[in-house]
């Protein structure tokens, strides 16, 4: 009898702790009013310096509060924003912004073809992987993976993070994955890929 209790005394705390951690869009709307001056006020950014976060996976974007938040991933803007948010106003954000929808840029005409190729095979003279491995070939990216979705996100953006990765001032990938991949691009590679992956949709 004792046993029996204490099983179901656990199974009504995981119950508890999964209602904490799920995401609230209605909530996280409320709370985004803080993130639209620099992210749109549906996470679509109207500046090319700041990531396009709608549609985005919401375990993806709780991981990287998280981040910022524990100074794993450092910016200084996002590190003071994400300071004071609980786990729940993570769960909440990450909630309202996967639940829009992003919208897709247009890729330059001269990068479209190199981009292209970067992205579906990589480039294997240097071991440069293809992106579509884990991003998927429509930039979808993989939720329970936790690899972005990529698909219609700013060239500029892309290019500062893949750039981030390559000096090492970005490193909260799992593995290094992207550190050892942006360690073989290419500038040029760099900015192809980017723009290919700002139309791609």
């Amino acid at each position: 009898m004792k046993q029996l209790l204490l099983v179901a005394s656990i199974a009504g705390l995981s119950l508890i702790g999964s209602a904490v951690a799920a995401g609230d869009a209605e909530a996280g709307k409320t709370k985004a009013a803080a993130c639209a001056a620099c992210h749109g006020p549906d996470g679509n950014s109207p500046a090319a310096m700041f990531p396009k976060i709608a549609g985005q996976h919401a375990s993806y974007l709780e991981k990287q509060l998280q981040e910022f938040k524990s100074g794993d991933r450092k910016d200084p803007t996002m590190n003071g924003m994400a300071a004071p948010l609980t786990d729940q106003d993570m769960a909440d954000l990450a909630a309202f912004y996967a639940s829009q929808k992003g919208n897709v840029g247009k890729a330059a005409e001269d990068k479209v073809q190199l981009g292209g190729t970067i992205y579906r095979a990589g480039n294997s003279a240097t071991g440069v992987s293809a992106c579509a491995a884990c991003h998927g070939p429509t930039g979808g990216g993989n939720p329970m993976a936790k690899f972005p979705g990529l698909g219609g996100q700013h060239a500029d953006y892309t290019v500062a993070q893949l750039k981030n990765f390559r000096s090492g001032a970005r490193a909260n990938d799992a593995g290094s994955m992207m550190r050892n991949i942006a360690k073989k691009m290419t500038d040029a590679e760099i900015e192809a890929v980017a723009q290919y992956i700002q139309g791609l949709n």
